[in-house]
């Protein structure tokens, strides 16, 4: 190597060494020196040229620095989650779903409303004035044109238009409470000509309307409105309800009443609750204890018409319905409300008494109203109190 002059520091041009630094022409550079790149032309390419890589956006100082990745597209959103619009479309029905069931309870009994008998039972003449509660008279006729042949053959009944009645009761609702009270059919009233008859004779010949009369003639009660059933209402209602449970005291066999039953609560079906209801042969007090299983057996259809089970099988309801209006009659005077409002009367806890009574002065076979202690329990239903204890019994008799 060249001697290089002292002093300056600046190494002269021409030294080898030195000519990558002044750019030196010559031919031959050595091995190790830097190459020059010839321009890549257009169209073409060398495999080993240098390429140029595409400028990465500087990430935010947040990225710690990091060298900056490849560009992505973000990845779209996915869909809603079938099962969220199955649950949703749910939710969505229930209301629908209430507002149907609503429409069929409420539209089920109006339609059979209008299939219902009306009848004319407002009586003649003065009436007592109006009083609290609602009084309904409840009268069971021997109705007998809606049973079915083979029905009718095992109750060895003709076809007649029901012109005798079993069954007469009072239900009375109201802040007092309810009370059933029964008036016995051997019950003697008086006439306006004079004299005395059984007070199911006025149905029989002035049908609803003279039975109305009398029966406010004999009570003092004001009866708003009259519910009259037969014989197949009976029968066909309680067969809807698929039975209903009847306790007999004792054993009960009756050839008149088609009846032949063991003591003991039961299940019976609807020919049986009908002679149930009926037999009078059989007890030591005849009527009076009949009365008492009339009651009981009407309790008993509405204890089954309350069970949620009535409400929530369509087929059921339906044919409750159909049978409860197929055999039954009700006053002018009444409408769906009333006719609701009696159905809840019959269901429920509720006094259930025989007027109180005693044999008859001039026929022991027949009954009169106790003049001591029958204005006790009339006098409660006219005023909407509670009825005595002393004036309710099952047969109307005194407590022993």
């Amino acid at each position: 190597m060249a001697d290089r002059p002292q002093g300056s520091g600046v190494p002269e041009k021409g030294t080898p060494e030195y000519d990558w630094l002044y750019g030196s022409q010559s031919k031959n550079p050595p091995s190790d020196a830097t190459q020059r790149v010839e321009a890549q032309q257009a169209g073409g390419s060398r495999a080993d040229a240098t390429r140029v890589m595409p400028v990465a956006r500087r990430e935010s100082r947040g990225s710690g620095g990091q060298p900056p990745g490849p560009t992505r597209t973000p990845a779209p959103t996915p869909p809603p989650r079938p099962k969220k619009k199955r649950r949703r479309l749910g939710l969505g029905l229930i209301p629908l779903v209430l507002a149907l069931l609503l429409v069929y309870l409420l539209g089920v009994p109006l339609y059979h409303w209008t299939t219902i008998d009306k009848v004319d039972a407002a009586p003649s003449g003065d009436r007592p004035g109006d009083q609290p509660g609602t009084n309904y008279l409840i009268v069971g006729s021997d109705k007998a044109d809606d049973l079915t042949d083979e029905q009718r053959e095992v109750l060895d009944t003709p076809e007649r238009g029901g012109t005798n009645t079993d069954t007469i009761i009072v239900l009375h609702t109201g802040s007092g409470g309810r009370t059933m009270m029964s008036i016995p059919r051997d019950t003697l009233v008086e006439v306006p000509d004079g004299g005395t008859q059984m007070i199911n004779a006025a149905f029989a010949s002035g049908g609803a309307p003279l039975l109305v009369q009398r029966v406010e003639a004999l009570t003092g009660i004001r009866i708003d409105h009259y519910v009259e059933l037969g014989f197949g209402s009976v029968i066909n209602t309680v067969d809807a309800f698929g039975g209903v449970e009847i306790c007999p005291k004792q054993d009960m066999k009756d050839p008149r009443a088609r009846l032949d039953i063991e003591k003991g609560c039961q299940q019976v079906d609807g020919l049986t609750a009908l002679g149930y209801s009926r037999s009078r042969y059989v007890t030591a007090l005849s009527d009076l204890d009949r009365v008492a299983r009339q009651r009981e057996v009407i309790s008993a259809l509405g204890d089954e018409a309350m069970t949620p089970w009535t409400f929530l099988n369509p087929v059921r309801y339906w044919r409750i319905n159909d049978a409860a209006s197929g055999a039954i009659r009700v006053d002018e005077e009444m409408n769906p409300v009333d006719m609701g409002r009696f159905a809840l009367a019959m269901t429920g806890d509720s006094k259930t008494c025989t007027m109180p009574n005693l044999p008859a002065p001039s026929d022991p076979n027949r009954l009169v109203a106790d003049p001591d202690r029958a204005p006790a329990l009339f006098n409660a239903i006219i005023d909407d109190s509670p009825v005595p204890g002393k004036a309710c019994t099952p047969t109307g008799r005194a407590r022993q």
